[in-house]
């Protein structure tokens, strides 16, 4: 194992990119690197939630506060689907993951939307008031 995986993790990783290019297998830094490809995995998926939180937070401000709707909003909301409809064309391994990202998502969502309205967490629904068909529908909103 290649000590620089802890004290400098730059030249590590550009070390290993380098030994793997060309093949030089037998001086690669193996668990450090299945490791790294894990995390690597890991982040994508967190992508995927974080983007969801994002996403479903906006919707419930969207239908529990609509006198607070703005462009932002909507803005905010094209965004995500957008960004969405990206990372899982680039990400289709995780298209198995979604339904499980979207119902934790939606929990995460209602803490923020709870936050960030001062509304009690107990005005959003246990359960996610719109599917994830209608969360990603570019021509839909909540009471539009």
């Amino acid at each position: 194992m290649d000590p620089r995986y802890h004290s400098d993790y730059y030249s590590w990783a550009m070390a290993q990119s380098e030994l793997a290019r060309t093949r030089s297998g037998n001086d690669l830094d193996w668990d450090h690197v299945a490791e790294e490809l894990r995390l690597l995995g890991v982040s994508e998926e967190r992508e995927l939630k974080s983007r969801l939180i994002i996403l479903l937070s906006h919707l419930l401000k969207w239908v529990y506060q609509p006198e607070f709707r703005s462009r932002s909003w909507t803005n905010s909301i094209m965004s995500q689907r957008l960004a969405l409809v990206d990372h899982l064309s680039s990400n289709p391994g995780l298209k198995p993951k979604l339904s499980h990202a979207y119902s934790v998502a939606y929990i995460r969502a209602r803490l923020d939307a709870s936050s960030e309205t001062d509304l009690d967490l107990q005005t959003f629904p246990l359960d996610p008031p719109f599917t994830y068909a209608q969360a990603m529908d570019e021509n839909w909103l909540p009471d539009a």
